[in-house]
């Protein structure tokens, strides 16, 4: 289908020292494959360094990075918008900080232990002149009551300068469904695409893993829609290479089409 869109959310895992064998010198070209072999058209990335999202942008030049005007330092981890240069375009593309002061680098708020960020763009398929409102990032690990103000934050400017027009949310929300951030969403008026599927939440569906394969957080990678899209198909991808994982996330995606 030629209107098909298909999108992933993939927590890379940042290139952190302590985890030797399973560092991202020793993972990124797997993490290249399983981008290549499902070919998302739009791709959230989330617990990227500057050195990873270069070096995926130089593996992956068929994609462009929605990383323009952004504030790049050591000590960040981005989530970033990547899209298919085949199949869509941008027509503006920010970065926002989840705080009170979003326009603030780095800027911290409401207890949560990180800075914590939004990457969007407003995206077009070729041929089509509707653009799509999308958005990825990766809330707190520790704190609900932080988790609760970052995404009311993402909905309130949703609401305010892009209310009516086709979104999609994707990331880690660090926080299984129920709780008071998927309600939030729910209650919102957005769409939960695993749920839309006609899936369970069970241990089939967790998406956390430490290297090994065998889930053990819960379903916190998520990817919310509007109304406007029907979700046609979509999975976990459990994929692994010689016994080897590329995060210890696995990647969700979901192919949708817009509503007619």
């Amino acid at each position: 289908m030629d209107n098909l869109i298909r999108v992933m959310t993939f927590n890379i895992r940042f290139d952190n020292p302590k985890d030797g064998d399973k560092r991202w010198e020793y993972r990124k070209d797997l993490v290249c494959e399983i981008i290549h072999r499902y070919h998302p058209q739009i791709l959230g990335i989330q617990e990227a360094t500057w050195r990873q999202i270069m070096d995926l942008r130089s593996a992956l030049p068929e994609y462009e990075f929605c990383i323009k005007g952004r504030v790049w330092d050591d000590t960040c981890q981005y989530p970033t918008l990547i899209f298919s240069k085949n199949r869509m375009s941008c027509k503006k593309n920010e970065d926002f900080w989840l705080s009170s002061t979003p326009g603030v680098h780095r800027s911290c708020d409401w207890g949560s232990i990180y800075p914590r960020l939004v990457s969007y763009g407003l995206l077009c398929m070729s041929g089509e002149e509707v653009s799509m409102v999308v958005a990825v990032t990766h809330l707190d690990h520790r704190s609900t009551g932080a988790r609760v103000r970052q995404v009311e934050a993402i909905l309130r400017w949703y609401e305010q300068s892009y209310k009516g027009d086709p979104f999609i949310l994707l990331g880690d929300f660090n926080e299984p469904p129920e709780g008071p951030v998927y309600r939030a969403l729910i209650e919102s008026g957005l769409k939960d695409t695993w749920r839309l599927l006609g899936f369970e939440d069970d241990p089939q569906s967790y998406t956390h893993h430490n290297f090994e394969g065998q889930a053990d957080v819960g379903r916190i990678d998520w990817i919310f829609v509007s109304d406007h899209f029907q979700v046609l198909n979509g999975n976990i991808v459990l994929d692994s290479r010689d016994g080897r994982y590329p995060s210890d996330h696995f990647p969700y995606y979901v192919d949708l089409a817009f509503n007619r």
